[in-house]
Order: C-alpha cells, then sequence, then structure tokens
C-alpha cells in the first residue's frame, strides 16, 4: 500500500495577510503545495490528503480537483473547531482551531496507511519527499516515526523573525527534544541567534530544525486523541492554546521501545512567512525549473 501526504492547509495566515495555500508562485500559476504534491507523486505516495477550514471548501477544492485528476487519489478533510472535544469542554471565545496536531488528529478516518504530513506552505525539496517515503515504505511501524530535519540555516526568512522547533539528536540518529525557539533571525553581529527572555542567544547554522514535516504510522491518531482529550481538558478556558504536533512525538518518544528518527537533509527549505518573501520564492522555482527540477508547468 502506498503511503498517504497530509497537507495542513487550515491556517488562517494571519502574518501573511491573505489566503497563501491557493496562491500561485509558480510560471503557470503552480502553488507550493503543487510543487510539494508534485514531488510526492514521483516519491511514490498515492494519496493527498488535505486539511482544510470549511469555509475554504468552495475556493479551495475546484482548484485541486481539476489539477489533480487522475494523477493521484484526494480526499478533504474540515479541521472543525469541536471535532474530537469531548461533552461538557467546548471553550468560550475561540477564534482559530487548535492547532497542527488537532488537525493531524482530524484526519483520523481518511487515513489507515503510514503518513506523512506537511504544511501546505513550506516548499521542502524534492529530497525530502524522496526520504520520507523511503521510510514510510521500509521502516515505519508502531514503534518507529520519523522527522524530516532542516539545517537552521536553510530556513531563515530576510523579511523577519521565524519560529522554529530546534531538536535535539542522540548518536543513533533519533529526536530526544524539539524545543520551540522564538524569533530567530541572522544577527548583524553575532550571525543567526533567537530572543528568549530578554536575552539573544546564538545558534549555529547546522543546527536540525523541524519544519513541521512527518512521516507516522496509523497507530498516532490513538495517542493524539487521548493526548487531545486531556489537552482540551487542562486547556478550555485558554481560547488561545494550540495542540502541536511536537506535544505527540514528545509523548512518543518518552514510552521506551518508542522512536522517532530523524531524518537529514540538505534541501533548502523556503516559503511564504511574509508577504516579501513571496518574489524571493518565485526566484528560487525559476531556477528549480531552470536546471531542470521541474517542468514549467507541473500538471501540463
Amino acid at each position: 500500500m502506498k503511503p498517504t501526504l497530509v497537507i495542513l492547509a487550515a491556517g488562517m495566515a494571519s502574518r501573511y495577510g491573505s489566503m497563501k495555500q491557493t496562491e500561485g508562485f509558480g510560471p503557470s500559476g503552480e502553488t507550493i503545495m503543487d510543487y510539494s504534491i508534485y514531488d510526492a507523486i514521483r516519491a511514490g505516495f498515492g494519496k493527498i490528503v488535505f486539511i482544510i477550514r470549511k469555509d475554504f471548501a468552495a475556493d479551495f477544492e475546484p482548484v485541486f480537483n481539476e489539477k489533480l485528476a487522475g494523477k493521484i487519489e484526494v480526499e478533504y478533510v474540515y479541521q472543525e473547531m469541536n471535532l474530537f472535544v469531548p461533552p461538557g469542554h467546548t471553550p468560550i471565545e475561540r477564534a482559530k482551531p487548535w492547532g497542527t496536531g488537532h488537525a493531524v488528529l482530524c484526519a483520523k478516518d481518511a487515513v489507515k496507511e503510514p503518513f506523512a504530513v506537511i504544511n501546505a506552505d513550506d516548499f521542502y525539496g524534492q529530497d525530502a519527499f524522496i526520504k520520507a517515503a523511503a521510510f514510510l515504505n521500509e521502516r515505519c511501524n508502531g514503534n518507529t516515526y520519523a522527522i524530516i530535519g532542516y539545517e537552521l540555516q536553510n530556513t531563515l526568512s530576510k523579511f523577519g523573525t521565524v519560529s522554529r522547533g530546534v531538536c535535539e539528536v542522540d548518536g543513533e540518529g533519533n529526536l530526544v527534544t524539539i524545543n520551540e525557539r522564538t524569533k530567530i533571525y541572522q544577527h548583524n553581529e553575532y550571525g543567526i541567534v533567537y530572543e528568549e527572555q530578554d536575552k539573544t542567544v546564538p545558534l549555529p547554522g547546522a543546527t536540525v530544525v523541524s519544519m513541521n514535516f512527518w512521516g507516522f504510522h496509523p497507530n498516532v491518531f490513538s495517542l493524539a486523541e487521548s493526548l487531545f482529550m486531556r489537552f482540551v481538558a487542562d486547556h478550555k478556558s485558554n481560547p488561545k492554546a494550540e495542540f502541536f504536533i511536537p506535544l505527540i512525538a514528545d509523548a512518543f518518544i518518552k514510552t521506551p521501545g518508542q522512536n522517532i528518527e530523524a531524518i537529514a537533509t540538505q534541501a533548502k527549505w523556503f516559503g511564504v512567512t511574509y508577504k516579501e518573501d513571496a518574489p524571493s520564492v518565485k526566484e528560487s522555482l525559476d531556477a528549480l525549473i531552470a536546471e531542470g527540477v521541474y517542468p514549467k508547468n507541473l500538471w501540463s
């Protein structure tokens, strides 16, 4: 059975200022997601599951139904605010969904095979999908998940700070911890740094970071559901609390006999964290097309 690719596309794009998931960056109007899907098909994935908000559906689904018809199986899942929320625990004044971990959980009924998870608005590179597919086909099981690790220096924006999950990896190549670092940027004097509690802390450029590219066995849904129910009970009075994928990963690796492989890629990430990132994304795609990595029209 071929692995599935789950694409998290339910975000509100608050910093970017528009629905960047369907904005065209390629020469024929391709979205960043198009390149991820193209890479996934080439790597041997058999199905795409989009996680979207229901109010995006009318604009979102016809676009991808048309371009992917006959190329790969497609399914849509809506990240509903109260899906999997226990009765009596509905939070007050919540403005957006519960986060990436909840988004993955929403795919429970649509995914029955090993699967990868990515963000809709990140470009991951062909190498990452090849390595993810190899893991899912050959090594993924109920006790072994994976994360695709990027070098920090390949994941920065020129137009503002970024948040990254800084990974600690042991000598056997397994994930030990992920620590979320906010306000990471290129400092004029100290190199790459992050700010925390009024301190500026250097980070080596080769530091392994998570860009939310994961490989999971479907047994993750049971773990995610039990953790989410607990999370909701603990945070129902906090309308901004978010249930992130690293919370699931952390609980998984704390169980003896379970591990998450940290699979390194040298691929250069790029994305549209800020509106000003858009021209450089287009330039990067043009360069890859000139090198022959992608055709000018992905779906012709």
